[in-house]
């Protein structure tokens, strides 16, 4: 089993540029699928979720490349509308790819994706709204087939703004008959970036300046385009929320401030000094962070969910009580009892964690259950004395290109190791 070693007590300085969104880059690919030419995406990032698509791309016909962070798509041959089970179920963004192939093909079959060790995520959202564009649904135990003989467009509002219900939307709007309006859609800087994506691509999409309503007007084919993956917020936020537990002084190159709002402000909070430029953030963190009275996980443009781990890590070591109140996954503390094994006083009620900080924690052997709770343990153990070792790298390689190289990038003391250790549901405990 594949582990991370970590020897803390050193502070973290200098600067390193923030890799591309795993976020945006899936439902990107995704998107891919309804071009009948070649897509390049730059500044792909090379994670196992990456890799997963480029498995189910190539399975439905497409001509997939990656070279260095270039990854070329030709889906100018469709040849499948079955998603592979072996790939859906190690991948719960794979759903994204239903809404994909009910634009270019007119039907699709999947099994369910797998569970979700953080918490129920329905797919009834993304079902409903496809009924509503006249696409029919056929579920059994484990399968779901869905198809159109002609998808029409419709006004449709999600119950909740969902980011997967979201883009399966657009992603079946964009060559259906007629326009939709889909209202109450998530606002995330990802679903951005899929709109940028396919306005690139000669897409009729255009978002409210609020961004909670999308008008999609169906085109006959979108064309090849060359386009840019965005930075990833989220691996940004844990490399600030590391800092400010281990102190020091860092950099963040090719990343865009307004997307972090929520987070510097909660950074700012606990005392870190931020400075914004046109394409950079810099942090310099105090000896000890400042306690945050209370912080609620939200859907963009609130503190996201995605980062409640690496701040509750931050926050072991605060000079003062901090309270913690998730509300987007039930199981997302689960963290907790591996921060306890470091020494972190924390207590959990229902959704909310109180956080008593602790002027020191200590290294520890820990298990990452899930994506963003690893990296957490990661950035815990850069604060501890002594060393940490994090079983489960798996899990972190899904979102994370490579945090050793950041991480030793910026002074920290890191290293990979194959080893045995504690016991690993397999692969199909999946995050986001």
């Amino acid at each position: 089993m594949d582990s991370i070693h970590v020897q803390g007590g050193r502070s973290l300085s200098g600067e390193i540029s923030v890799q591309g969104s795993k976020n945006a880059v899936l439902p990107i690919m995704a998107a891919a699928v309804l071009v009948k030419g070649v897509t390049v995406l730059k500044n792909c990032p090379d994670i196992t979720d990456v890799r997963c698509m480029i498995k189910l791309l190539q399975s439905i016909g497409c001509l997939v490349e990656y070279t260095g962070d270039s990854l070329m798509i030709d889906a100018r041959q469709i040849t499948s509308h079955t998603l592979p089970h072996e790939y859906v179920k190690k991948m719960r963004s794979s759903i994204i790819l239903m809404g994909a192939l009910l634009g270019r093909t007119g039907k699709v079959a999947l099994n369910y994706p797998g569970g979700c060790i953080i918490g129920k995520r329905p797919i009834d959202l993304h079902l409903e709204a496809f009924a509503e564009m006249g696409i029919r649904i056929e579920q059994t135990d484990e399968k779901l087939e869905a198809a159109a003989h002609r998808i029409r467009g419709n006004e449709i509002c999600l119950r909740m703004a969902s980011v997967g219900a979201t883009e399966n939307v657009i992603l079946a709007a964009v060559l259906a008959e007629g326009t939709t309006i889909l209202k109450n859609a998530a606002r995330e800087p990802e679903i951005a970036a899929l709109c940028d994506f396919l306005i690139r691509c000669g897409a009729g999409l255009y978002r409210s300046a609020k961004g909670d309503v999308i008008v999609i007007e169906g085109v006959r084919a979108l064309h090849s385009c060359e386009y840019r993956i965005p930075f990833d917020r989220i691996v940004a936020g844990t490399y600030l929320f590391g800092t400010m537990a281990a102190g020091g002084n860092i950099c963040l190159r090719d990343i865009c401030a307004d997307q972090l709002g929520q987070v510097l402000a909660v950074i700012r909070i606990m005392g870190g000094n931020v400075v914004c430029t046109r394409d950079a953030v810099c942090l310099q963190a105090p000896s000890r962070p400042l306690p945050v009275p209370y912080v609620r996980t939200a859907v963009y443009p609130g503190f996201p969910t995605d980062l409640q781990s690496p701040l509750m890590a931050a926050l072991c070591r605060a000079d003062g009580h901090s309270l913690l109140e998730e509300t987007i996954f039930e199981n997302r503390l689960r963290i907790v009892p591996e921060l306890r094994k470091m020494g972190a006083q924390i207590m959990v009620n229902g959704r909310q964690a109180k956080i008593e900080g602790t002027g020191c924690l200590c290294g520890a052997c820990v298990k990452a259950e899930e994506l963003r709770g690893g990296a957490a343990l990661v950035m815990a153990g850069l604060a501890a004395q002594g060393e940490t070792v994090i079983y489960g790298r798996e899990f972190i390689n899904r979102g994370y290109e490579d945090i050793r190289r950041d991480i030793v990038s910026l002074g920290g003391s890191l290293f990979y190791e194959e080893t045995e250790g504690p016991s690993q549901k397999g692969d199909e405990a999946e995050t986001e």
